[in-house]
């Protein structure tokens, strides 16, 4: 029987950013995984805190070189990889000199969250499904852990759904802690919509704040996993409105085996 194959895309993964549940299960999970005989890849941002040399990152040419087009503009689109030993396993970096070689996360060191966070997520996303397509490896199953991959959902299923290599794919969004203060840039609207998208497709982000980036994220996903103990209450109560598969939280000791039969469900 061959392999299912799991795309991991994620915020943040320790050891490359500080510790955090979502950085952790990011860490661990894909290794776990992997480890019951599926085939994984991992990808986050290459944020500009990520230390190139300490972790051995280097370019892999062959995937890089590509631009994305966002808001008219061409972007670069850098592919890195670096390897964690102990795990076997190799995780994938999404990097740009635009969006991705500042010092901090999500916000700067006054902690005002960065003006172009939409635009962030949106090459983030696109950047890892355009680079999948170069891999020509096609994911059963693509699991997004926080509000920078809220997008990938969407793009999976109004865009890229015609391309084989995710035709079948299904997608899980992962819920945590994780909400940004400042609304979106609202043009960010206009700025997803790809050939044969339509405005009524993320007519839930006319206001694009933290809830409803993650209640389209939600709406466009095949099942959804609450990743921390508290989320937000407005999404508390969306997720079982939505009537899609569902997965409480769980505690370290149980979580591995627990996402795991609920991928078997889910594909």
């Amino acid at each position: 029987m061959e392999k299912k194959k799991i795309l991991y895309i994620s915020q943040e993964i320790t050891p490359y950013l500080p510790e955090s549940e979502m950085s952790e299960i990011s860490r661990y999970l894909p290794q776990g995984v992997q480890e019951k005989g599926r085939e994984i890849r991992t990808f986050m941002p290459r944020y500009g805190c990520v230390n190139e040399r300490r972790n051995q990152l280097h370019e892999v040419i062959r995937l890089s070189g590509m631009n994305l087009v966002i808001d008219d503009t061409d972007h670069p689109l850098i592919i890195k990889v670096a390897s964690i030993q102990a795990a076997r396993m190799q995780v994938y970096f999404i990097d740009n000199e635009d969006y991705f070689h500042r010092k901090q996360v999500v916000a700067n060191s006054k902690g005002e969250e960065f003006e172009d966070n939409d635009e962030r997520a949106l090459f983030f996303a696109r950047g890892v499904l355009e680079t999948v397509i170069k891999l020509r490896w096609a994911p059963d199953l693509i699991h997004c852990h926080g509000w920078m991959t809220a997008l990938v959902p969407l793009f999976i299923k109004k865009y890229y759904y015609n391309d084989p290599l995710f035709g079948q794919s299904k997608v899980i969004y992962s819920l945590y802690n994780d909400e940004f203060k400042k609304t979106l840039n609202p043009e960010i609207k206009t700025k997803v919509l790809l050939d044969g998208m339509v405005p009524e497709d993320v007519s839930l982000i006319e206001k694009p704040d933290y809830v409803n980036l993650s209640k389209l994220a939600i709406n466009y996903s095949d099942a959804i996993i609450q990743g921390t103990e508290k989320i937000h209450p407005d999404l508390e109560k969306f997720v079982p409105e939505t009537g899609k598969p569902f997965l409480g939280y769980q505690p370290k000791e149980t979580y591995i085996d627990a996402y795991d039969d609920f991928y078997k469900k889910v594909w």
